[in-house]
C-alpha cells in the first residue's frame, strides 16, 4: 500500500544572498515514480540534492519515514543516486563496477555474487559481466551506473537528469527500461528532467517547477488537461494563451465572443487566462466555426500539420491532419472541453502568441541553455 516516505517542509536554500528553493513543501510516496521538472535554475537539482543529503537546506526539513534526516550524511541515508554523468569506474569491468559497493560494505562473496547477477538480469546486461565498461554504449553505461545504485536496495533512487546525453532513440528505450526497472524493483525513484515528454511519459507524479517555487503537481494527465496558470500551460506541451473575462459559471469571453466551457468557481466578470490546446482547435469551412482568420505557415510535422492561424493579430498554432494553404481564410471551431480557464498569476501575458513561432528558435533556445548549463 502506498504511504507517505519523504516530505520536505518549508525547504529554503539560499546562496550568496540568491533564494533558490523558496519554502518548498512536498511529500513522495513509496514506490512512486515522481518527477521535478522545469527550466534551467528552477531549483530542481537543489531539490534533489537536498533529499540525498549532498546539500544541506537553509532552512526546513527533510523527513524520511517520518524522522527528520536533515545532518544524515549521504551514505547513511536509503537513498541512492544516478547523476547524468555517470562516474563509472573506467579500470573496472561492469560486475565489479556493480559489485563496489558491496564489497566496500564487507558482504560475503556468495551474497555479492547473487546480488550482482540479480542487477544483470534487472538492467539486461547478462553476458556482459567482464566487459570493460568504456567499451559499452552510452546507454549499457547508464544501465551499469542504475544497476550499481540499486544493488545496495536503497528505498529510494534518485535520478538526475540521466538520459540528457543519449540521442533520441535511446533516450526513449531507456524511458521504458526505467520504468520497467522500477516495477521490477519496487521502490521510489525521483526523477528530474526539464523534458515535458520524458515526465508526462514517465511518472506517476510530476511536480512543475519555476523560480524556485512549485507551481503544480499532479498526474501527468492533470498537469497537462487542467494546467494551473499561464507558466505551466506553455511549459507542458504547446498552447494557445489567450486572455479572457469569465462572465459566469461556464461562460468565458474571448476574441471578442461568448463560449460555453466546463470551468466555474471564477469571480462575475473576473479577467482570466484561456488556454487552447493546438490538438483541440479545428479547422472549419469560413463562416462555419465561432472565430475566423488567416493561415500565415504551415509545417509539416509527418503525423499532423502546425497551422499558424493569424485572428486580428494574434497568432494561434492549430495541430492538424487536414491542410490549408497559407493565404487562405479558414474557420475556427471550439467546443466546450476545449477551453480551459485559469486564474491570472504573474506569468499572465508572456506566452501563448505564436508570432515568433519557429522550430529553428526552440532549437536555439535549447542549445544556448545547454551551453549555459555546462
Amino acid at each position: 500500500m502506498p504511504h507517505e516516505l519523504i516530505r520536505l517542509t518549508n525547504l529554503t536554500q539560499v546562496f550568496d544572498g540568491e533564494t533558490v528553493l523558496d519554502s518548498i513543501n512536498l511529500y513522495i510516496n513509496n514506490q512512486e515514480f515522481l518527477t521535478l521538472l522545469g527550466p534551467s535554475g528552477c531549483g530542481k537539482t537543489t531539490t534533489l540534492r537536498i533529499i540525498g543529503g549532498f546539500q544541506t537546506p537553509t532552512s526546513g526539513d527533510v523527513l524520511f519515514d517520518g524522522k527528520r534526516i536533515n545532518d544524515l550524511p549521504p551514505h547513511k541515508r536509503k537513498i541512492n543516486t544516478v547523476f547524468q554523468k555517470y562516474a563509472l569506474f573506467p579500470h573496472l569491468d561492469v560486475y565489479d563496477n556493480i559489485a563496489f559497493g558491496l564489497r566496500i560494505a564487507k558482504l560475503r562473496e556468495t551474497e555479492v555474487d547473487e546480488r550482482v547477477t540479480e542487477m544483470l538480469g534487472v538492467v539486461s546486461l547478462k553476458g556482459f559481466e567482464n566487459r570493460k565498461v568504456n567499451s559499452l554504449s552510452g546507454g549499457q553505461q547508464q544501465r551499469v551506473a542504475i544497476a550499481r545504485a540499486l544493488v545496495n536496495r536503497p528505498k529510494v533512487l534518485l535520478l538526475d537528469e540521466p538520459l540528457g546525453a543519449l540521442d533520441l532513440r535511446l533516450r526513449k528505450d531507456m524511458q521504458n527500461e526505467l520504468k520497467r526497472i522500477r516495477q521490477a524493483m519496487g521502490i521510489t525513484f525521483v526523477y528530474v528532467t526539464h523534458d515535458q515528454e520524458e515526465a508526462l511519459s514517465m511518472s506517476d507524479t510530476v511536480v512543475v517547477m519555476d523560480n524556485g517555487r512549485i507551481q503544480q503537481i499532479g498526474t501527468p494527465e492533470d498537469i497537462y488537461n487542467e494546467p494551473k496558470n499561464a507558466f505551466v500551460a506553455d511549459f507542458i506541451g504547446e498552447s494557445n494563451i489567450l486572455d479572457g473575462i469569465m462572465h459566469e459559471d461556464y461562460v468565458v469571453e474571448f476574441c471578442g465572443r461568448k463560449f460555453q466551457c466546463l470551468d466555474k468557481g471564477f469571480g462575475p466578470k473576473e479577467p482570466v487566462d484561456v488556454v487552447l490546446r493546438p490538438e483541440d482547435v479545428d479547422i472549419v469551412p469560413l463562416g462555419q466555426g465561432q472565430l475566423s482568420g488567416t493561415v500565415t505557415d504551415i509545417t509539416f510535422k509527418g503525423v499532423h500539420y502546425d497551422i499558424i492561424v493569424d485572428l486580428k493579430g494574434f497568432k494561434w498554432l492549430i495541430q492538424t491532419t487536414d491542410h490549408s494553404p497559407v493565404g487562405s481564410q479558414v474557420g475556427i471551431s471550439l467546443e466546450p472541453d476545449a477551453i480551459h480557464v485559469m486564474h491570472k498569476s504573474e506569468y499572465s501575458g508572456q506566452f501563448g502568441d505564436y508570432s515568433s513561432y519557429s522550430a529553428e528558435f526552440d532549437e536555439l533556445a535549447d542549445n544556448v541553455e545547454e551551453d549555459a548549463d555546462e
